[in-house]
């Protein structure tokens, strides 16, 4: 495989990494923003945008856009998150330059004030829908009370407050703050001929807007917290725990990793034997979610009402036998075979690679090969993970539950 890169004079970078045995290319469009840029008067306009940018643009209405991504047999989609917004599209090779004109046209919208009103509607009913499932609610509940008022604690789907009195002047005042070329990167990965995508991109894309405007990164001041959320209706209860975990740029991000697949994977981890496989609990994992500046451990557990504090008590027992007794050799190999197992999977794949490209281009500004990822995932000792519990304290939470108790009883923030 190897790797090409090139940017634009108005700042648009655009990478590539050429794979000769692979069948098909996939291509990204990441736009560095997300619900963190939003003012609170704007609040979910980065997701609403995104939907309005597939009602289409000068040269094709929404009908356009679906028919022609359909004639060429595309994979296509989007998606928001907290901090990038990603177009793409997977094809075979040899309508890549097809897709390209597709996405290069959508990401110019003409938002167009009737599609505007039209998908106000639909992003309130997404709004409703996820209300309606418990375990959504709780990650937003979770999610807001452990980051405050910092940015990160923003809703990605705004709220059916601030979506409903959006205007359409906002997001395109939006749009033309944060779509500019220095806030978007291009990744292709597949079998592609890389001059000639180079050239096809800087000429279809030498016109849109210059410049950038840098992410204000301020610091999340966490601080241990507890909320029962009462929904009678719901039959089972929904627990999240939240503790601080090292940002996108530590290298401990990988310890990180190997930590959550040890004490929370959905197969074999620590919670695993504890409580899934006792049949105490429908779900228990922990995950490592990572933002720039800030990072998170978010554990979510899903059972009887009856069994949520004793639950509750065996997970918080078994993060302070982890903080007290260390992780063992063992565990870190099968969590490292796991781990890369997975990275490699995903990264055969183009539309895999296309994101790793992506991703890693924004956060850490270079280039990694599949084998340099797997070289500092295997280099996770177990001193990096005692690091890692002494500086990102386990033991004091944030915990949300929702459902059917009005409290939730037992003893929440153990002393170390």
């Amino acid at each position: 495989m190897t790797f090409h890169y090139t940017r634009l004079a108005n700042g648009l970078e655009i990478l590539g990494e050429s794979m000769p045995q692979s069948r098909s290319v996939a291509v990204g469009f990441f736009v560095q923003t997300g619900a963190r840029n939003e003012r609170p008067e704007e609040a979910g306009v980065s997701h609403f945008l995104e939907h309005m940018v597939f009602k289409g643009s000068e040269r094709r209405t929404a009908w356009d856009v679906n028919r022609d991504f359909d004639a060429i047999g595309a994979h296509y989609n989007a998606c928001t998150g907290e901090e990038t917004t990603l177009y793409y599209a997977a094809v075979l090779p040899e309508y890549l330059f097809a897709a390209l004109d597709i996405l290069t046209d959508i990401l110019r919208p003409s938002l167009r004030p009737e599609d505007f009103d039209t998908e106000k509607q639909v992003i309130l009913e997404e709004i409703r829908m996820y209300e309606d499932q418990p375990a959504w609610s709780a990650y937003d509940e979770a999610v807001a009370l452990f980051f405050g008022d910092h940015p990160l604690g923003h809703r990605i789907l705004g709220t059916v407050e601030s979506i409903t009195a959006l205007t359409r002047q906002q997001m395109l005042d939006y749009y033309r703050r944060r779509y500019l070329a220095g806030n978007i990167v291009v990744a292709v990965a597949g079998r592609l001929d890389w001059e000639a995508t180079a050239a096809w991109l800087a000429e279809h894309c030498q016109h849109w807007p210059a410049g950038a405007t840098p992410r204000r990164v301020t610091p999340v001041v966490s601080r241990p917290a507890r909320k029962s959320v009462h929904r009678p209706q719901v039959n089972q209860e929904h627990m999240f725990l939240l503790t601080p975990a090292p940002p996108v740029e530590s290298e401990l991000r990988y310890a990180a990793e190997v930590l959550a697949t040890i004490l929370g994977d959905d197969t074999g981890s620590r919670l695993y034997w504890a409580l899934i496989d006792t049949g105490r609990a429908d779900s228990a994992d922990m995950s490592y979610h990572e933002y720039q500046g800030a990072g998170a451990f978010f554990t979510y557990l899903c059972c009887e009402p009856a069994d949520a504090a004793a639950n509750l008590e065996i997970t918080l027992e078994t993060f302070r036998t982890a903080v007290r007794q260390g992780i063992t050799e063992e565990e870190i190999r099968q969590a490292q075979s796991k781990l890369a197992s997975r990275l490699v999977r995903g990264n055969e794949r183009p539309q895999g690679r296309m994101r790793s490209l992506g991703y890693t281009w924004i956060y850490q500004h270079e280039y990694r090969s599949v084998d340099e990822e797997l070289g500092r995932l295997r280099a996770v000792k177990r001193e990096h993970l005692s690091q890692l519990l002494e500086q990102y304290n386990l033991l004091e939470p944030t915990i949300v539950a929702l459902g059917p108790l009005a409290e939730l009883a037992g003893t929440v923030f153990p002393a170390s």
